[in-house]
């Protein structure tokens, strides 16, 4: 009996904790609903700034061109405008980007290539590398899969009027949403974040964070804030926190979208996944004890912890999932009293609460209810699989596990009919995880058998959502891996 109620107690405990990130992502909801739709944009300033343009790039052979070409027709003053590439690269985009650079000099910008014999700190050290040489007051970021709107400084650049503001972060939009089924699950997933959660979070009052690109920054709040730090690998979640505990406020402008390029391989959206989730862990463990200690309100404390916790939602779900069979056969074989179990079926408000998140989320872009239909059951049982993915990034990220900042492959792909077999960038195997993953689709089809055999469905659902969604991974691993093969 042992082995069971430690296994029904790690379950409850594991629901309880996504109950609890479930009531939060309720209360951002409702917080969104009730904060006005109507644009506020900000009143004109006549007083125009200079702007530094910083372009992190990391071997971007082909999407640097479409990048450089968007930023110069930015409609801005040349005089006040500098532009800093901040070159990494070690592959033939190096070349092409100082032939780029150079053309734009040609034309009369201020662009300048920056590169280092040392690549320390990555991303974050080359923020911080082109920080420390920056003339302008403010400071625009853009990585390489961004194209800018030409009017992107005249829209956000007068918010900064207001003295204490510290950073305005623009919407992501999406240049390749309709590319594949796989690119049209991420848009759906990041349109919740930066729509309800993000404005839900800014109207409110409450902790909001710099999403790494399309957005700017005051270059006095960067270097208050300690400037870009290098010791974990969500170096603008980290930097977004230092800054507003240092009192700088943050405006989030859902009413204007920077469109980019979504990843369209599955090894390339792992590696971002990845990257996100166990950066989040390292910044919780960094920054968590510094909100509490603070003086900030309870309720910013309350959210703020949410928000940088919320990581650790993907183990939750893959540990509820994995005991999920155990559970089918404990509570069959009456090995427990059934009192327990229908005490738990409280938990199903927590999925409940998921549906309103993203039903709210989709109509704030005014499609069809019949296509939020087809693609949010979808989205979930993907989201579900990915679990493990992402479950092994929270792991590595608890027990200090240190790794390098994996690039995200571009692709520069818009047309449906074209393939990207011939990018240089992909991997060309299956991943690491396929095995485990394909044995986990079998895994939890025989909870969809044993739901039969027992004649109990309460978990069918939950197992069909699983069993198709590692399904997915395991079409895309495969499909992926041997297009690349073809090269």
């Amino acid at each position: 009996m042992f082995l069971q109620y430690s296994i029904l107690i790690i379950y409850a405990f594991c629901l309880l904790a996504i109950f609890i990130f479930s009531i939060g992502q309720a209360f951002l909801v409702y917080y969104y609903i009730k904060s006005s739709k109507k644009e506020v944009k900000a009143s004109s300033w006549h007083h125009q700034p200079k702007v530094t343009i910083q372009l992190p790039l990391f071997n971007e052979l082909y999407v640097v061109k479409r990048l450089i070409k968007s930023v110069c027709e930015l409609d801005y003053p040349k005089a006040l405008l500098e532009i800093q590439v901040l070159d990494d690269s070690n592959d033939d985009s190096l070349a092409l980007t100082a032939q780029l650079i150079k053309e734009q000099q040609a034309a009369g910008f201020n662009i300048k290539h920056i590169t280092r014999t040392r690549n320390i700190g990555f991303k974050a050290g080359a923020l911080q590398y082109g920080l420390e040489q920056a003339s302008g007051e403010l400071i625009a970021i853009f990585d390489a899969d961004f194209v800018p709107p030409q009017d992107f400084l005249q829209k956000l650049v007068p918010y900064f009027q207001e003295a204490e503001l510290g950073m305005v972060q623009s919407k992501w939009e999406h240049l390749n949403e309709d590319y594949s089924l796989l690119t049209k699950i991420q848009s759906f997933g990041l349109d919740g974040h930066f729509t309800v959660e993000q404005t839900g979070r800014n109207k409110q009052n409450l902790f909001i964070n710099f999403n790494g690109t399309a957005g700017i920054w005051r270059k006095a709040c960067i270097v208050e804030a300690g400037g870009w730090q290098h010791d974990t690998l969500t170096e603008d979640l980290d930097l977004s926190y230092r800054a507003q505990l240092k009192g700088w406020k943050f405006k989030y402008v859902e009413e204007f979208g920077t469109p980019a390029e979504l990843p369209m391989e599955l090894n390339a959206y792992k590696s971002q996944q990845h990257r996100w989730t166990k950066g989040a862990i390292e910044t919780s463990k960094k920054m968590l004890s510094q909100i509490w200690q603070s003086n900030e309100s309870l309720a910013r404390k309350i959210f703020g912890s949410l928000h940088l916790l919320n990581s650790y939602a993907f183990l939750l779900v893959f540990i509820v999932s994995i005991l999920s069979l155990p559970i089918l056969v404990i509570k069959n074989l009456h090995l427990i009293d059934i009192l327990y179990f229908n005490l738990m079926t409280v938990f199903v408000g927590g999925f409940i609460i998921v549906a309103i998140f993203y039903t709210t989320s989709y109509f704030s872009k005014k499609t069809s209810f019949l296509n939020f239909l087809k693609l949010f059951p979808v989205f979930l049982s993907f989201s579900m699989a990915m679990s493990f993915h992402n479950a092994i990034a929270v792991l590595e990220g608890i027990f200090g596990f240190k790794s390098d900042f994996i690039r995200t492959p571009k692709f520069n792909i818009n047309d449906k009919k074209e393939g990207f077999m011939d990018n240089i960038y992909i991997k060309k195997s299956l991943p690491k995880s396929f095995f485990v993953e394909f044995f986990l689709a079998f895994y939890f089809l025989s909870g969809m058998i044993l739901s039969f055999i027992y004649r109990d469905f309460g978990l069918l659902p939950f197992h069909t959502l699983l069993f198709c969604g590692f399904c997915l991974l395991n079409f895309y691993s495969i499909k992926h891996s041997f297009m690349g093969l073809k090269n």
